[in-house]
């Protein structure tokens, strides 16, 4: 017997061995590519929301009441489409921001509402990856609405005489400008995620897809990759926030001008507004406008700006108004008016 070809023979399998338990954990359908890189051909594994069997029942009746408040928002595009309110300017941006609400969460709800019904909780890359980009492009967009919405207010309150024509002309442009910011403010980050290396175990300690779990589980040092997301998310949200309070502020003290009764509808109203925004903005500054990391507590939090605040905004932005009232009885009345009429024609 050779002894050398055994000894060489024995050698390349320890290698062959050793080259194999230096591949990434997850890279179990990985194809290697001309320039070293993985394809990602794996799935994510969710870890949840929660694991309290009946605080995840609560979530679920909560989650219940989101999709009336749902159907709440296609009532309201239905009764602005259908109403002289179809051609003000802020009922423009409201019919928008109730479109922007129904698309943003979708984004997460169903998966959300799915997992909650399941044991194993898994998502494919490539659904993670979309996931990613939809939730920062919607809910970029959503960010940009609520800001062309504050400035509605400002100029119906401190411009009056110029308010028509100012927002006649610049709406569409507005609009515009919203969906080009959210697309902005969306991109670099699915770029940062999709050009990540994952290695290790493919857990994310969330129950969506997002920047800051995926850098916890790629194989490259993320500083740098954390640094953008801070400032694309972060700082990105801190500027919009500020702005709106300073925009907000100027309103309320125009609003001293104003008699008593005057003043305390006004005060309701956007105080409402300023809540919305403090639900919306303060978690989103807490979770991105810190060092690259995640804490258990992200979930809860996240909960906020991707559920709560978007299930509250028909409810303060739309139905608190008067003329929105006036205008759902008026379509719905007359619609319930017909369907009776038809009723009674085929009876006879």
């Amino acid at each position: 017997m050779d002894w050398h070809m055994v000894e060489r023979d024995c050698l390349a399998s320890v290698h062959e061995d050793e080259t194999a338990s230096k591949q990434p954990v997850n890279s179990q359908r990985a194809e290697k590519e001309p320039d070293g890189r993985h394809i990602k051909g794996f799935g994510v594994l969710l870890l949840g929301l929660l694991y309290d069997q009946n605080i995840e029942i609560f979530c679920f009746v909560l989650l219940f009441c989101y999709v009336a408040l749902l159907a709440g928002n296609l009532l309201i595009l239905v009764s602005i489409r259908c109403s002289p309110l179809f051609h003000q300017p802020m009922y423009y941006f409201f019919r928008h921001l109730s479109s922007m609400d129904i698309c943003y969460t979708l984004t997460v709800t169903p998966k959300l509402i799915a997992d909650l019904l399941v044991q194993r909780k898994t998502i494919s890359y490539s659904n993670c990856m979309l996931q990613v980009l939809t939730v920062h492009f919607f809910g970029g967009t959503e960010i940009f609405i609520l800001t062309a919405i504050a400035f509605d207010h400002y100029a119906a309150i401190c411009k009056p005489l110029h308010y028509v024509i100012t927002m006649n002309r610049t709406r569409c442009n507005l609009l515009l400008a919203t969906w080009a910011g959210g697309a902005v403010h969306a991109f670099p980050l699915f770029s940062t995620a999709i050009g990540l290396p994952f290695c290790g175990p493919n857990e994310i300690d969330h129950y969506f897809c997002d920047v800051f779990p995926l850098l916890k589980v790629a194989c490259i040092d993320t500083y740098i990759t954390g640094v953008l997301v801070v400032a694309f998310s972060g700082m990105f949200g801190l500027v919009v926030f500020i702005v709106l309070f300073v925009s907000y502020g100027i309103i309320l003290f125009t609003l001293r001008n104003l008699s008593a009764e005057e003043r305390r509808k006004a005060l309701s109203t956007y105080g409402s507004h300023i809540t919305v925004v403090i639900l919306f903005f303060g978690p989103v500054i807490f979770i991105y406008l810190r060092p690259p990391t995640t804490f258990p507590e992200d979930k809860v939090f996240a909960l906020f700006y991707t559920i709560i605040a978007p299930m509250f905004n028909p409810l303060i932005y739309t139905l608190r108004h008067s003329e929105m009232k006036k205008a759902m009885r008026k379509v719905w009345g007359r619609s319930l008016e017909l369907q009776r009429g038809r009723r009674q024609y085929t009876r006879r």
